[in-house]
C-alpha cells in the first residue's frame, strides 16, 4: 500500500494585497515553484502526493482530505494565530502532519513572547523591548544603547525589515515605531542592534534526537562581517543573488559548535518538531545572539535547507526523507499504520 501525504501551503499567487497593504503583506508565501519542487521531491521517495493549498481548500475538505499524513508549510493570512490555523484543524480530525503543532506556531510568530522564553532558558538574545505605541518608549529604552532595530511583533521573512529598520536615535526610533504600528497594525519590537556577523542553523528530530546541521554562515554583497548590514526585504525581493550561504564559513570550532548547542537548546525550548532554523547574529567579539526560530523554514531552491544537503553530501530528497521519518515516528506510525489512523483508503 502507497502512503499519500498532502501538502498544504499558500501561494503568492492566491493572495490580492488591499489598497494600504505594505508592500512585503505576501512576503512569507511559497512561489509555484517551491511547491512543485517539494512535491516532485516527496514523490521521488515513493509517495504519492496531493497538493491541498491553503487554509480555504483545508476547511472545504477537511472530512475527505484522502491522505494519511500532511507536510504544513501553510502561514495562514490573519493575526499573530494564523500560522496555527491549519494545524489546528489538522489535530481535530486526527490527521498526522509534518512539522510544529499549533501551540509553537502561535507562539515562536510572537517575537516578544519567543524572546521571553529564551531569557527565562539562558539563551543569549539581544537586549529587547515592545511598542504597541510611543508612550512609555523613553522609560523602556532606559539601558539600551543604539543602534537599535525596529520590527513587527510578528510577522517573518523580513517583513518590515528596510534599510530605515536600523535606527540611532530617539527620534528614528519613535519615527519606525509608529510606522510598524500604522503600516502593520501590531506592537514593534524593538532590540539592541547586534554589529557583525550572521548566521543561520538548521534542525532536524525531535527533542533528545534532534539534530543541528552545519552552521551556515550569511554573507551580504560579498561581505562575509556585515558590520551595520543586515537581511533585509530588498535582497528576498529583489537581490537575491547578492545572498550567499557559506557553510565553509570564518567562524571558529567553538564558535560553530556554540551556535548549534544555542540552535537546538532554542529549538526545545519552543518545542518545536521535525524541523526548524535558528537565526543569529554575532558580534565583534564573536559571541553568538539568537534572533529568532523559524519553525516554517522556506524550502526554496535558495534557501539553507537545499544548500545544506549540498553541502553534506545529500540530495534534497535525503533531507526531505528525514525530515517526514521524524514527524513518522514522532506518532509512532508505519506506513502500514498511516492508512489505519486517519481512516482513508
Amino acid at each position: 500500500m502507497v502512503d499519500t501525504i498532502g501538502i498544504t501551503f499558500d501561494l503568492k499567487a492566491d493572495y490580492k494585497p488591499n489598497i494600504g497593504d505594505p508592500e512585503d503583506i505576501n512576503a512569507e508565501f511559497d512561489s509555484e515553484g517551491t511547491i512543485d519542487n517539494l512535491a516532485k521531491t516527496i514523490e521521488s521517495l515513493g509517495y504519492k502526493v496531493k497538493k491541498i493549498g491553503n487554509i480555504n481548500r483545508v476547511i472545504s475538505s477537511l472530512n475527505n482530505l484522502g491522505v494519511d499524513l500532511v507536510f504544513n508549510i501553510c502561514e495562514g493570512t490573519k493575526g499573530r494565530n494564523r500560522e496555527s490555523q491549519v494545524p489546528m484543524l489538522l489535530e481535530l480530525k486526527d490527521i498526522p502532519f509534518v512539522g510544529a503543532d499549533a501551540l509553537t506556531l502561535g507562539l515562536t510568530l510572537d517575537k516578544y513572547l519567543t524572546k521571553k522564553i529564551l531569557v527565562a532558558e539562558g539563551i543569549p538574545t539581544p537586549k529587547f523591548f515592545q511598542a504597541e505605541d510611543l508612550t512609555s518608549v523613553d522609560n523602556q529604552i532606559k539601558g539600551m544603547n543604539f543602534p537599535m532595530i525596529v520590527k513587527p511583533r510578528f510577522e517573518g521573512s523580513s517583513k518590515g525589515l528596510t534599510d530605515s529598520a536600523r535606527v540611532t536615535s530617539i527620534d528614528e526610533l519613535k519615527k519606525r515605531i509608529r510606522h510598524v504600528n500604522i503600516n502593520y497594525k501590531q506592537a514593534a519590537i524593538v532590540e539592541e542592534f547586534i554589529s557583525g556577523k550572521e548566521a543561520t542553523v538548521g534542525i532536524i528530530g525531535n527533542k533528545h534526537k534532534a539534530q543541528a546541521l552545519p552552521v551556515s554562515q550569511i554573507k551580504i554583497d560579498g561581505q562575509s562581517n556585515l558590520k551595520d548590514k543586515f537581511y533585509t526585504h530588498d535582497y528576498l525581493k529583489y537581490k537575491k543573488d547578492n545572498v550567499e550561504y557559506v557553510f565553509d564559513n570564518d567562524f571558529s570550532k567553538v564558535l560553530n559548535e556554540t551556535m548549534q548547542r544555542y540552535a537546538l537548546l532554542t529549538y526545545n525550548a519552543v518545542e518545536c518538531r521535525d524541523f526548524g532554523r535558528v537565526d543569529f547574529r554575532i558580534d565583534e567579539n564573536n559571541n553568538p545572539f539568537v534572533l529568532e526560530i523559524n519553525p516554517l523554514p522556506s524550502l526554496s531552491c535558495e534557501d539553507v535547507f537545499v544548500l545544506v544537503s549540498e553541502y553534506m553530501g545529500l540530495t534534497f530528497s535525503d533531507t526531505i526523507a528525514k525530515i517526514i521519518e521524524a514527524a513518522k515516528e514522532r506518532y509512532g506510525l508505519k506506513k502500514e499504520q498511516l492508512v489505519a489512523k486517519t481512516g482513508n483508503s
